[in-house]
């Protein structure tokens, strides 16, 4: 049974939300027909947006790949924390279902009324958690319970601390946002309210018309991937697969990456539609007053300019600053751009950059939490040497080396 939560229900994001919707709307005794359509739209929804994502993320991941082997590291199976999968995935399954318990019981019977709703993420925080025991030396039921009670607290607390900057950003209190940006948005948030300007929005960006499909987040996003690829491309020339065309490669990954967020967008809208008033159900009956906790693309469409420019601001900071770290081996590993956490976290950063303190916010509290990223990829991959080094370094700098290198702290006394 445990197995089957695990690798069926808590890991499949579109069957989770659908019974999420299923349950509330159920709960609201609506319709048959309004229960059917609404739990098949929430599933589609993930299935939509996952997928925008995967196309995204799938432009992204050759430029790693490129700057992993141009410095001579292995790019193995472990990058993506496969082979530690292979020998711990039963205790991240264990620790992942009795963390999600203590997570229920906290929103239940504590004023933190937060429920964490970003699938992957559920498991993703487990495992890194492991990771961490395993580091200091746990085992068995000491090592589950520890990776458990560090989840339920995570996805608990960081979606509840983050909430104002949230809502200020998106003018709209139903929603949370559960995902490892958590740090960077809390320090870009912090930043724009003291040096930022709300006068002057992101979205109040004027360009000629000549030049007004660049107000399209799709169409800035995909030329913003042409450019990355173009430029990596001429310096690493390994980026292209057996000497493709570098103009069409970069072209082709412009394309895919702008497609990407239009798929992407159109999930999230089809999500939120259909999860929020089925959620309703479910806080009213089961956990009075709790909010759902959604994946970070989830505010990208309410000030689509800053995740651009976020993206852009966080890609130009924090390649300089690895440059430096690598040039001076500061942290004792190479560290690769962090493109995936660029656009993902950084652009989360920077919508809640903008909403406390617009243009200039968004810009400067990026930059600022730019620099958090690269401390806490080269701190975390050094905590984590012997178990998921590899992974951190390509998807770290955000909330798992932060709260990975706490945990793995705590866990050494």
């Amino acid at each position: 049974m445990l197995d089957f939560l695990s690798n069926h229900i808590l890991k499949n994001p579109p069957v989770l939300l659908g019974l999420i919707a299923f349950l509330g709307l159920a709960l609201q005794k609506k319709s048959i027909s309004d229960i059917i359509k609404g739990t098949l739209t929430a599933a589609f929804g993930m299935v939509i947006l996952t997928t925008g994502v995967n196309l995204m993320s799938g432009t992204i991941v050759p430029i790693n790949t490129a700057f992993q082997n141009h410095l001579g590291l292995e790019v193995s199976q472990g990058l993506l924390g496969d082979n530690f999968t292979q020998n711990y995935g039963g205790t991240v399954g264990l620790a992942m279902f009795v963390g999600l318990i203590l997570h229920l019981l906290i929103a239940r019977f504590t004023p933190v009324k937060t429920i964490f709703l970003t699938g992957h993420m559920l498991w993703w925080f487990p495992f890194v958690f492991v990771a961490t025991g395993v580091e200091n030396g746990l085992t068995g039921w000491v090592l589950i319970t520890f990776a458990a009670i560090f989840s339920a607290l995570y996805w608990s607390l960081m979606p509840w601390i983050m909430r104002k900057f949230v809502w200020d950003a998106t003018g709209d209190d139903s929603f949370l946002i559960g995902h490892p940006t958590g740090i960077l948005s809390l320090v870009s948030g912090y930043v724009a309210k003291w040096f930022g300007n709300k006068e002057k929005s992101t979205e109040d960006i004027k360009v000629p018309e000549s030049l007004s499909f660049f107000r399209e987040i799709s169409i800035t996003g995909g030329i913003v991937l042409f450019l990355i690829n173009l430029i990596v491309g001429i310096f690493i020339p390994t980026l292209t697969p057996d000497g493709n065309n570098l103009i069409m490669f970069s072209i082709s990954a412009g394309i895919s990456f702008g497609a990407g967020l239009l798929v992407m967008l159109y999930g999230v809208r089809l999500l939120i539609n259909q999860i929020i008033p089925a959620f309703q159900g479910i806080a009213e009956k089961l956990v009075p007053g709790a909010k759902p906790a959604f994946d970070v693309p989830i505010i990208f469409n309410y000030r689509p300019n800053a995740v651009i420019i976020g993206f852009v601001v966080a890609m130009i900071t924090s390649t300089l600053l690895l440059i430096l770290a690598n040039t001076f081996n500061i942290f004792g590993v190479l560290i690769v751009p962090l493109v995936i956490t660029s656009f993902f976290e950084a652009g989360g950063a920077a919508v809640i950059g903008e909403g406390q303190g617009g243009l200039k916010g968004a810009i400067i509290g990026t930059a600022v939490a730019s620099v958090v990223m690269v401390i806490l990829v080269g701190i975390s991959a050094v905590l984590f040497s012997t178990t998921i080094q590899s992974w951190l370094l390509i998807f770290g700098g955000n909330d798992f080396s932060l709260w990975g290198s706490i945990a793995r702290l705590f866990g050494g006394f």
